[in-house]
């Protein structure tokens, strides 16, 4: 299977993402993202045990804090729920280390034919949606300590079945607060918020397939595409 959530999107400006998700405390600078990708720093939100949330930058990619090498982040940008508690990596941040990653839309891509056409996928109802992480502080033999992060990813549900088996959590707006609340480390009580985000207020539209690229961060990225006609010709869009 292909991995799940690979590419997202945070367009708006710091303040409006920080007052979206009342943050109390900034520790980064932030720049509009039209492109983010696995390894990069990512904006992220934890909050503390009274409750005051706080912003700050994690790099995409989970690095336990056993493990020898860095590089094991590369493979650990997604979670999933179904798993997420049998994974020796996953369990402990589940249970006291959450974050929320704020975003306005993420990148997923459909085969249709031999090619691969991606798509952005974004809310109707709200601009904003915070995806369900977890996170780890890993010090390196040198003495370099580095936060990363990891997404949660859920079974697909009816828009995203038609794109890819698998869809980055979620979180309802009223369940934000709850994955924050550091009091609540009980897998019964966590498990039930990593569902898939209902299809019917959600909507898929394609983008230009230079968003592969992960070095290029343009607004570009994010603006509906057509295929050539002659592309069409050859190998329609099935929806």
């Amino acid at each position: 299977m292909r991995v799940m959530c690979g590419r997202f999107t945070l367009t708006v400006s710091e303040e409006e993402w920080i007052r979206y998700f009342h943050v109390q405390h900034v520790r980064l600078k932030f720049e509009p993202r039209f492109n983010i990708a696995p390894g990069q720093h990512i904006a992220a939100i934890i909050a503390d045990d009274n409750g005051v949330r706080r912003a700050g930058l994690l790099r995409w990619g989970l690095v336990p804090p056993w493990s020898a090498d860095e590089k094991i982040g590369n493979n650990m940008i997604n979670a999933r729920a179904d798993t997420i508690t049998e994974k020796r990596s996953f369990r402990e941040p589940l249970l006291k280390k959450r974050c929320l990653i704020p975003a306005d839309g993420f990148y997923e891509w459909k085969k249709i034919g031999r090619e691969r056409q991606p798509y952005r996928i974004v809310l109707k109802s709200r601009p904003l949606f915070a995806m369900a992480g977890i996170y780890e502080s890993w010090t390196s033999p040198d003495g370099r300590t580095i936060h990363t992060c990891s997404i949660i990813t859920t079974e697909a549900n009816e828009l995203m079945s038609e794109i890819h088996d698998r869809m980055p959590v979620i979180l309802p707006r009223e369940a934000e607060s709850a994955w924050l609340d550091r009091k609540i480390q009980s897998a019964d009580d966590l498990l039930p918020m990593l569902r898939p985000y209902p299809a019917s207020d959600m909507r898929a539209y394609p983008v230009h397939p230079m968003v592969g690229r992960a070095t290029l961060d343009s607004p570009d990225c994010i603006r509906p595409y057509e295929q050539p006609e002659r592309e069409q010709d050859e190998e329609p869009l099935l929806w």
